[in-house]
């Protein structure tokens, strides 16, 4: 199995690389993403050889890359979030000599609002995940990932028709998923 993962780092390797940094824009994360899908297909060694490898290892990628891009959201760096810049301004500049404000502060989001985007990604993902394994996988590419419907021909093997029907199929099931679980709930 060792050997096949040098063929296919050396094959492949720039591909995956690609494909990942233009999802990502962060070559470190890219980097990791490509090491955890080989890390994945070692572990794993389900490839029966029904697809080319290429496809089998851009599937695992593409599912590291969603891994990766859920654990950015949830784990935003404090730093992101502050201005440092702040600090060098003085009080001074916010207020006239009489202490009212001189421009009124913007409406702060209110945290509600912010829990219930949290709630709803958590319950859009626990739906997709839900999903049929190929109408979660056609649903990704074509609405998170905005491949097009050529690519995602040729990597499924199927036709334009029965990507277009698989797609109104996912979109369905995300609908009535989310009605019982986030709108009635």
């Amino acid at each position: 199995m060792n050997e096949n993962i040098n063929v296919w780092l050396n094959e492949h390797g720039d591909y995956l690389y690609r494909f990942a940094l233009a999802r990502l824009r962060d070559p470190q994360l890219a980097e990791d993403a490509v090491q955890e899908t080989l890390l994945a297909s070692i572990n794993n060694n389900s490839f029966s050889g029904e697809s080319s490898a290429r496809t089998w290892l851009t599937a695992i990628l593409k599912h590291k890359i969603i891994d990766i891009q859920r654990k950015r959201i949830r784990e935003q760096p404090l730093s992101d979030l502050i201005d440092l810049d702040a600090s060098d301004t003085s009080m001074d500049d916010f207020f006239d000599k009489s202490g009212h404000w001189l421009e009124k502060p913007q409406a702060l989001d209110m945290p509600e609002d912010i829990l219930k985007q949290k709630q709803f990604l958590t319950i859009l993902s626990s739906c997709i995940d839900k999903l049929p394994a190929k109408l979660a996988t056609i649903f990704v590419m074509r609405d998170v990932h905005e491949s097009d419907n050529e690519n995602i021909c040729k990597e499924l093997g199927i036709t334009a028709t029965n990507a277009w029907v698989m797609l109104y199929r996912a979109r369905m099931g995300l609908r009535k998923c989310l009605e019982m679980n986030w709108i009635a709930g």
